[in-house]
């Protein structure tokens, strides 16, 4: 096993999608640091990757991380300063899904100002460099759940705000991926992902614990 240094601060798993994962949620977080992204767009609930309110509600009302992952009109509605009526409770992070263009200095505001005002830390998203911006969390992704790796990683400064990597991440290649990082021994981050722990379409518990052991040991 390659050796990793420094490790994610956590991994969060995107796209659970039915209650039923929950008993080994909550085993596979007892033992690992575990962030779980909840998928929400009202146009697309009960599809695959984006459960129903009841299921929510279940993952809600557990002892877990959680962060809400918010596309469509209401991820719009947010970057536009409105407020889109969604129950976050129970998450600590919201991750704003608006764009693949990156975000304009409006709408990294109304991310903070949202998130703020519901006890949250925001996350967007970039396709280059990370921004100095510290106001939000960023997350490095040009791959936005295809599996689809970048021929490089940016590096991560040390003035910079909290920052996550995504992109074609599995059990098979996220050692060796996390080893070609530019970190230095003390930087903080987290890595996402999406279609690398599922299988036929279907969030794989057993993918998500391989990771965990690749990455934790």
């Amino acid at each position: 096993m390659m050796t990793l240094s420094p490790p994610p601060f956590f991994v969060t798993f995107t796209g659970v999608d039915d209650s039923t994962l929950l008993p080994g949620m909550l085993a596979l977080s007892a033992r690992y640091p575990v962030e779980w992204g909840v998928l929400l767009d009202a146009a697309q609930e009960g599809a695959p990757l984006f459960p129903l309110e009841a299921a929510r509600r279940a993952f809600q009302g557990a002892p877990l991380r959680l962060s809400a992952h918010i596309c469509g009109a209401a991820a719009r509605a947010i970057v536009e300063g409105r407020d889109p009526g969604l129950n976050l409770s129970g998450y600590g992070r919201i991750q704003v899904n608006h764009s693949r263009s990156g975000s304009s200095e409006r709408e990294i505001r109304n991310s903070q100002l949202f998130a703020a005002r519901s006890g949250v830390r925001a996350a967007l998203q970039c396709q280059g460099e990370f921004p100095d911006d510290v106001r939000v969390d960023w997350l490095y992704d040009v791959s936005f759940g295809t599996g689809q790796q970048p021929g490089a990683w940016p590096a991560i400064g040390a003035s910079q705000a909290f920052c996550g990597y995504s992109g074609g991440l599995n059990p098979d290649n996220v050692a060796s991926v996390l080893a070609r990082l530019p970190l230095t021994a003390n930087t903080a981050y987290w890595i996402d992902m999406e279609s690398g722990v599922r299988t036929g379409n279907r969030f794989d518990l057993d993918k998500c614990e391989a990771v965990c052991r690749a990455v934790f040991g």
